[in-house]
């Protein structure tokens, strides 16, 4: 074994430092049909775009909207704030030479036989949902991470794009990195021999909310639609945008769901594992102690893998002290060496510790940024485009972005009934009837996902 992973530690080297190591985006399985691509536009297709959800995620979405290869035609701007449609009408209007439609209502967007694609960027609670029902009229999907709301959410999307076979990709943009995608090919061929643990981590400096208040509704806000499928409550102030993160599990996911699905992704991926076993978690807000955040700041979470695999991750939403010298970023642990992989490329390290290779990213993706974007947001949403007309495979088809948020999941479930978590490894459902009321949310009557 040692002698395979040797040669296989010589040959990338060798490859790496002549440059020859190439990755095509498009090229990881994606687990859909042939039946599925039937169903494709062909490849030169214009394709006719509608986004829903124009708050900070929007700034990754100009450049490949506009660029004249993406060939795409942005027919809607959808969101429940006026101010939000008109700042974004604003600014594609120095991008573009024609005017998209302002509309308020998703529903609206959907009924246009037109469409083609959603990009889905609303906030967590109306991920799928927004996605299911797009789907369901005909449109193939970028969805936001997470992909859903709860564990629940996730088994009805697969269910839905396997039944209509329209490509949906989860928007975890580091699997279109080329460097994450060369890497990862690489552990697994046995580049640090077996590899068996991953560490996984975010750090920021965010500070106090405000405490909930009941308020007016803002100006131009439809908190009707807000709401969409979360139980009714009356506005509280600075609830819509950004802070419903942290007001509870109404609408947010909390910080696992907000940053943690990208790197646990990236380690699940190199791991090449699917479902645990076992979910551990010490979490608890530990910062502004009296604020309006209702929920952990700080989290360590451990999920354990057949295979005698595990993943952690190691959060501090309100302490930005780099543990790892980063603020975020993937670890991978080999029986004869370790990986570090973020957003700008990769570290390769032997088993004592001596650099033998490091791949820095020629872009510019945002780490820590709010709202982000950069050029690997602008590669995952063209390999999107690419893959609706056929011409390639989705770099993260939803069943793998299913898989990934999952894991945040089962540790907000682990963290809200403050116990560890035995898990079934073939289906990821919990061992806990009590668990298990957690699997899926109260709907608001009339708001329901669809039934398959």
């Amino acid at each position: 074994m040692k002698k395979k992973m040797d040669k296989t530690r010589r040959n990338f080297i060798k490859k790496a430092t002549a440059g020859a190591v190439g990755v095509t985006l498009g090229s990881i399985s994606s687990g859909i049909s042939a039946k599925s691509y039937s169903r494709i536009l062909g490849a030169n297709d214009r394709l006719s775009v509608a986004i829903c959800g124009l708050g900070r995620r929007l700034d990754a979405f100009y450049e490949p909207i506009s660029m004249k290869n993406s060939n795409v035609d942005l027919r809607y701007l959808c969101d429940v704030m006026k101010k939000q449609r008109e700042n974004a009408a604003m600014n594609f209007s120095r991008l573009l030479d024609y005017k998209p439609l302002l509309v308020n209502d998703i529903r609206e967007v959907l009924d246009d036989k037109k469409v083609d694609v959603l990009i889905n960027l609303t906030p967590d609670h109306w991920h799928a949902l927004g996605t299911s029902l797009a789907v369901i009229a005909g449109k193939h999907v970028y969805v936001e991470k997470p992909c859903c709301h709860n564990p629940w959410e996730g088994e009805v999307m697969i269910a839905i794009q396997e039944k209509y076979g329209k490509i949906v990709q989860m928007g975890n943009q580091q699997r279109s990195s080329p460097e994450s995608m060369e890497i990862i090919e690489e552990i697994h061929r046995g580049l640090i021999g077996n590899p068996f643990e991953a560490v996984t981590y975010y750090t920021s400096d965010r500070g106090e909310v405000p405490n909930q208040q009941i308020a007016p509704v803002p100006e131009g806000l439809d908190w009707e639609l807000f709401q969409g499928p979360a139980p009714r409550r009356p506005y509280t102030y600075n609830t819509w945008d950004y802070n419903w993160h942290w007001y509870g599990w109404d609408y947010g996911t909390a910080e696992i769901g907000n940053n943690g699905v990208h790197e646990l992704d990236i380690a699940r991926w190199a791991l090449k594992v699917e479902y645990p076993i076992k979910v551990c978690v010490d979490a608890t807000k530990r910062h502004f102690i009296d604020d309006g955040w209702t929920m952990y700041d700080t989290m360590l979470a451990s999920f354990y893998f057949p295979g005698d695999k595990v993943i952690r991750w190691d959060c501090k939403s309100r302490n930005n002290y780099n543990t790892y010298g980063t603020g975020r970023g993937t670890i991978i642990y080999g029986t004869e060496g370790a990986v570090y992989i973020d957003r700008d490329g990769f570290k390769v390290y032997d088993r004592l510790g001596k650099l033998l290779h490091e791949s820095k990213s020629k872009g510019n993706e945002a780490g820590n940024i709010l709202g982000g974007g950069g050029d690997l947001s602008t590669k995952h949403v063209l390999n999107f485009f690419d893959a609706v007309r056929g011409k390639v495979k989705p770099n993260s088809p939803i069943v793998e972005g299913v898989k990934s948020t999952l894991l945040c999941h089962l540790a907000n479930i682990s963290y809200r009934l403050n116990r560890n978590l035995n898990i079934n490894p073939q289906t990821g459902y919990i061992n806990d009837s009590d668990a298990m009321k957690l699997w899926k949310r109260k709907y608001e009557p009339g708001w329901e996902l669809p039934s398959i």
